[in-house]
């Protein structure tokens, strides 16, 4: 018997209770758990560490005999399957299970990052203008967990010809730990203590910026100015959550720390709103969140609603009068639990404020380049046309393989995404459409 994902939590997967079934998912932070004699699996692939919903109904935990080899991408699992009526802890068990063999066509491309791309385009080069709009390149991620250190930045990007990233701390680090088998927030923070961890998180930042001679864009002018041959840094922060409900610490940030770029939330819903991945709490938006989308505008600084409920980036449309970015996403066609892609009507919100989104290349849903520029960026592009899709990479965010691992894989995507578009065109979706709204939001 197979089963599938839409039948969790009707009576279908229920019926099954002791009957051996195939069921097709993704390993969840396998070694977390002690290997993977005993994982979680859900339905789509983890986007990072703290993806793991708080919904018994969306997750199956596995348990082996023998083990299984978790490699990126799709297992496919046998099993008897178990259903528990106990109000703690997973409603559903695999056990027993094993792996049924079989090469898919995924496995196949995800072997082979080239797959499809002609020869004489993977010599095409870039012009040296291409913005990644959420990057965690200089490894700032290792910071939140108190190990510090950089890897190259500046180098890669030269090579690939990306001029500037929007390099994000991560503002809620410190609340995000391992807890009852669930990576995801823990626990309320203290009061202060997420401005405390903003005040080494964004010297961090510009510590690494000066160690490998990159600038700082603070203005449009610098924006426009700045070219791979001399990488530079937008400084952003994926969440707002240092700011604990204080308006002023927007504007101390954006003084001190030359803040351009703001994720209204990140892992926890904050004081300023509602997560993809977590219960609501807020209807998406809080006064206080639209009072910092207020700020922001009138400050110049670019509002990122990665992360944000649907809700959420309805209302902070709403209140916006500059173009919104969604830095780091990808599109489904149909509605899923907890999941951090978004629905094509999700999408259009955030354009027609005049916005970018920004195609996350996850390797669960492309394995490739061709794929990611493909089904990436062409879907996104279908959705929402030319001038609101952008290059949203989260380097070094990503907990799983990317479809673009290093800045130097830029070339080859531009290749692939020049078998679809023009010139122009895939100069906007590497750069231009983000120039654009830094511009109209930053001056």
């Amino acid at each position: 018997m197979r089963l599938s994902w839409t039948d969790l939590g009707k009576p279908r997967a229920d019926r099954a209770n002791g009957k051996r079934v195939e069921i097709t998912g993704f390993a969840l932070g396998s070694r977390a758990w002690g290997g993977n004699a005993g994982f979680l699996m859900m339905g789509e692939p983890g986007c990072c560490q703290v993806c793991v919903p708080n919904n018994p109904l969306a997750v199956v935990e596995v348990l082996t005999r023998q083990p299984i080899e978790i490699a990126n991408g799709a297992l496919r699992l046998s099993g008897i399957w178990h259903v528990s009526l106990e109000a703690a802890g997973w409603r559903y068990q695999l056990r027993e299970a094993e792996a049924v063999k079989g090469v898919t066509r995924r496995a196949l491309m995800a072997a082979s990052p080239l797959f499809c791309l002609p020869v004489p385009a993977m010599a095409q080069s870039t012009d040296g203008m291409a913005v990644d709009l959420h990057s965690h390149a200089g490894n700032l991620t290792r910071l939140s967990y108190g190990s510090g250190g950089s890897v190259p930045v500046a180098e890669p990007m030269r090579q690939g010809g990306v001029s500037v990233i929007s390099l994000a701390v991560v503002s809620d680090s410190p609340t995000i730990k391992l807890t009852a088998g669930r990576l995801r927030p823990s626990r309320d923070p203290h009061p202060g203590e997420l401005y405390a961890f903003s005040q080494r998180a964004f010297p961090a930042l510009h510590a690494l910026a000066r160690e490998q001679g990159m600038a700082i864009v603070r203005t449009s002018a610098e924006l426009r100015a700045a070219h791979s041959s001399r990488p530079s840094i937008i400084v952003a922060s994926e969440g707002a959550d240092f700011l604990e409900g204080r308006i002023e610490r927007l504007d101390e940030a954006y003084q001190r720390w030359a803040l351009r770029h703001l994720q209204l939330t990140h892992y926890r819903p904050n004081e300023l709103g509602d997560i993809q991945t977590e219960p609501s709490v807020h209807d998406g938006l809080t006064a206080f969140g639209a009072e910092v989308v207020r700020r922001c505008n009138a400050l110049g600084i670019v509002v990122d609603v990665a992360h944000a409920t649907f809700e959420g980036v309805k209302k902070a449309a709403a209140v916006t009068t500059k173009p919104l970015v969604l830095s780091h996403t990808s599109l489904i066609t149909r509605p899923a639990a907890w999941t951090r892609r978004i629905l094509p009507d999700h999408a259009k919100a955030v354009a027609a404020t005049g916005g970018v989104i920004g195609i996350w290349p996850v390797a669960d849903y492309f394995p490739n380049v061709v794929a990611y520029a493909r089904d990436g960026f062409a879907r996104m592009v279908d959705v929402v046309g030319i001038d609101h899709v952008g290059l949203g990479t989260d380097q070094l965010g990503l907990v799983g393989a990317s479809a673009m691992s290093s800045y130097t894989d830029l070339p080859q995507l531009a290749s692939a995404l020049r078998t679809k578009f023009n010139a122009e065109e895939t100069a906007k979706l590497l750069g231009g459409n983000f120039r654009r709204v830094f511009e109209a939001s930053v001056g």
